[in-house]
């Protein structure tokens, strides 16, 4: 399922790879297209039944109390079926259900309605079956595909609903960590960054990335991060800034960390954790006087 093909540009999944994992034969789509031929005809009543099961639950009324849009989305409902009753199923079919899955996760549709929606209408065709016009050998076939084709069509959407939100939240989480690492050029040839909460791998390598990216831009030779806000400093902390001034100092910067206070120092010291060559001091006064000082030299030797 990690193959998904959509014209809307994401990955790329076609029909018969699917057909194949889900063994969907020939011979249940010749099954499913009979079902088709006395399921559209009570295809409307279907989806009405439906309508009423959806009704009492909380997402209905926020979802479609609108008429218009109810209206809309039961033409949709009603082409859908359609096109699972004809038993077609091409890469055009497969687009389609991952068209669902897009609006869905868009709309914020719960996944458990969603389920139980599927759930609802594989009760009403076990219906249409069991009350249809079918030679008796094949009534259990039958009730066997259109399962198996409702659970193809589930598992496109609710793949495609879950990288749409995981392409949200990750977009959402970037967003967040730019705005959490402001790297800030407060004179030149200055850098500065304060950093707030915990220190993670990620968090460390974002840090990192923005940090030698402007050092990259702006040709910075000092910069300081400041972790008076950082709550907690172990072991897996204090490795992530050390790395952090070594690589900014293979680029020609030079790294102060300020806001140290004397918990961490202490920490740090009963950790047993080499800091090696690391600039540091108490408050972030003292970084910004050894700044200014530095950067006043290099300034005066460049006369």
């Amino acid at each position: 399922m990690s193959d998904m093909r959509s014209t809307s540009g994401h990955e790329d999944i076609h029909a018969q790879e699917l057909l194949e994992l889900y063994r969907i034969t020939e011979d249940d789509l010749v099954l499913i297209r009979r079902f088709g031929e006395q399921g559209l005809e009570r295809l409307d009543e279907l989806i009405a039944i439906w309508y009423e099961w959806l009704q009492v639950l909380p997402d209905y009324h926020e979802f479609f109390s609108d008429t218009e849009t109810l209206g809309r989305v039961q033409g949709a409902q009603k082409d859908y079926w359609k096109e699972f009753m004809r038993g077609r199923i091409d890469d055009q079919y497969v687009d389609g259900r991952q068209l669902v899955g897009e609006t869905h996760a868009r709309i914020g549709l719960s996944l458990n309605v969603y389920f139980a929606g599927m759930n609802r209408f594989q009760d009403l065709f076990n219906l249409v079956i069991s009350e249809g016009d079918f030679a008796e050998a094949d009534r259990t076939p039958t009730l066997h595909a259109v399962a198996k084709l409702l659970h193809f069509d589930t598992a496109i959407v609710v793949e495609t609903y879950n990288r749409l939100v995981e392409e949200t939240l990750t977009a959402q989480s970037r967003s967040l960590m730019e705005m959490s690492t402001p790297v800030t050029e407060i004179w030149e040839g200055l850098l500065f960054l304060p950093i707030v909460g915990i220190i993670d791998s990620r968090r460390s390598r974002d840090v990192m990335n923005a940090t030698l990216n402007k050092i990259s831009e702006t040709q910075a030779r000092v910069f300081i991060l400041d972790i008076s806000g950082v709550g907690i400093v172990d072991t897996a902390v204090a490795n992530h800034l050390i790395k952090i001034t070594r690589a900014t100092r293979l680029m020609g910067c030079e790294t102060t960390i300020s806001g140290v206070s004397p918990a961490i120092a202490q920490t740090i010291v009963d950790l047993g954790i080499d800091v090696g060559e690391v600039r540091t001091t108490a408050t972030m006064r003292d970084a910004l006087a050894d700044a200014v000082h530095a950067i006043g030299l290099r300034t005066s030797s460049r006369r």
